[in-house]
Parts: C-alpha cells; structure tokens; sequence
C-alpha cells in the first residue's frame, strides 16, 4: 500500500488510477480473498484509518461529481463505519472519471474457501455434468463455474483446448466455485456414455418442448463458433436451443447456460425428464 501523502504528488490520472487500483487491493483484503502481495499491510495505521484517508483523497478531486462526493461523505461519517462499500463506491467514481468503467472480469467477488468443500458434500442433481468445449474467455469459464455449483450439477467437464479455470480471470468470476466443484480435462471421446448426452446450440428442439433426461451432460460450445461438428455427433441425445426473438439473437455462453440449467433442473424437480433407459 502506498502513503496517502505520497498519492498527492502523482498527476492527477495517474492518481487516479493509482487509487483505483488501491481501492480494488483494499476491497478484496476486507473480503478476505486479497491476492498474493496484495494483502494489507501499511505499518502506520490500521486498514480502517487508511481507508479513510485515501477516500478523503478521492473528495479532493475536482472532478468527482458532487452526487458521488456526497455519498462518500456520508459513509465516512457512519458508525460503525462500512469499509467495502466505501472502497466501492470510491472506486467505481473514479472509474468513471478515467472513463474505464470495470469489466465482468474485475469484480470484488465475496469471500470464498475451498476448505472442507467437494461434491460429496454439496447438495447436486447426480449425474447431471456440463462439458465446456474451448471456452476461451476467462470470465465465462468462471461464469459457467458459478451457474454449474449453483444449479446442482454434479461435474464440470472442460475440453482440451479449453481456458484453464485457474487463470486469475476465471477464479473471481466463479466466486469460489472452481474450487468447490474441481473439473476434469478430457476429450470429446471420453464423456462417460452410459448417460444421455446433448447439446445447448441452435437449430434443435425449443427449450419448452425439449424433454431432458433424469441426468446426462449438456455440452456447450466455444464464444466464436459454438459446439463443433464432433459435438453435434457426440450428442446423441439432441439438441436443444433457446428461442429468441431480438433483432442478434444471440447470447453470451455463461448466460445462456444459465437458462438452460434452469429449465433442466425445474425438469428434475417437477418430475417431467425422461428415465434413462425407458
């Protein structure tokens, strides 16, 4: 962490951005979740103080609007005193004023841990899995991590060519999540074939009239061309597909897989999949 008196001598953006950058280190270190380096650690007084100090700084920028100012003013003089939201709120303001509002990939997530966590211990729809064939974004890997523990899958299976999960990005984006499910690499060939296996792609049966099965894997394609041709073979259970009707029709991966898993787990729970082997 650097000195609040030392801050004063930067220009102006590159005070900014210096404080941008301290606030984010900050919100993480009070999550519990501070990055290796990161952690707080300013001798001269406690991470309360400095956090007041810097955000005073923020109220000295004549660019601030006075909306922000006010609600920055208003959080330093609560008791007791909310470090994260101050850290936030100033944050976010100078982002604003940089112009560089903060991407998918830069939030603050909560506090996460994976001790004592593994699917045996999670509550799951068993055998209920996703492959995700070369996702290449980091933050949708980590997105498909969160919707997958959330909704109840089972496993993550991820192909080759793949983004690794344990790439920064992805980490903060699955809030944990990747080390609560764990995953496994492998290829197209080796998705165990004694349950169903279909695919999330266009063209397939609408998602109202797809009738899903008890437990299987739902393979789900990369951002750029979707599930590949040898996917479409491999599921050989269908194909499903989310109706749309804007002008794109199109859907970031991690959202939809979020649709689809919530119509396959409603399945599950209404009783309305088909048995496997019926």
């Amino acid at each position: 962490m650097i000195a609040p008196e030392k801050l004063f001598q930067l220009g102006a953006g590159q005070k900014r951005r210096k404080l941008a950058l301290t606030f984010g280190e900050l919100e993480r270190d009070i999550a519990g979740i501070a990055e290796k380096g990161t952690a707080y650690d300013f001798p001269l007084m406690t991470r309360e103080e400095y956090t007041k100090a810097v955000t005073r700084i923020v109220l000295q920028d004549p660019k601030l609007p006075e909306d922000s100012a006010q609600e920055l003013r208003s959080l330093l003089d609560a008791v007791p005193f909310d470090e994260r939201r101050t850290c936030n709120k100033a944050r976010n303001a100078l982002l604003a004023i940089l112009g560089t509002f903060p991407a998918e990939w830069d939030l603050v997530i909560a506090p996460h841990s994976s001790e004592g966590l593994s699917v045996e211990k999670r509550n799951f729809f068993p055998g209920v899995a996703v492959y995700a064939e070369d996702i290449r974004s980091p933050f949708n890997v980590g997105s498909i991590f969160r919707t997958a523990e959330a909704m109840g899958c089972e496993r993550v299976l991820i192909s080759p060519q793949c983004t690794d999960p344990s790439q920064p990005k992805a980490i903060r984006s699955a809030m944990g999540c990747i080390e609560t499910m764990g995953y496994t690499r492998c290829a197209l060939e080796q998705i165990p074939d004694d349950d169903p296996v279909f695919v999330l792609e266009t063209g397939g049966t609408p998602l109202g009239d797809f009738v899903f099965p008890e437990r299987g894997t739902v393979i789900i394609g990369s951002e750029e061309l979707g599930v590949s041709p040898e996917a479409l073979a491999r599921a050989t259970y269908g194909r499903v597909t989310i109706p749309m009707t804007g002008l794109k029709a199109s859907l970031n991966v991690g959202v939809a897989f979020g649709i689809l898993m919530q119509a396959w787990t409603d399945a599950i729970r209404d009783g309305k999949t088909k048995k496997i082997g019926s």
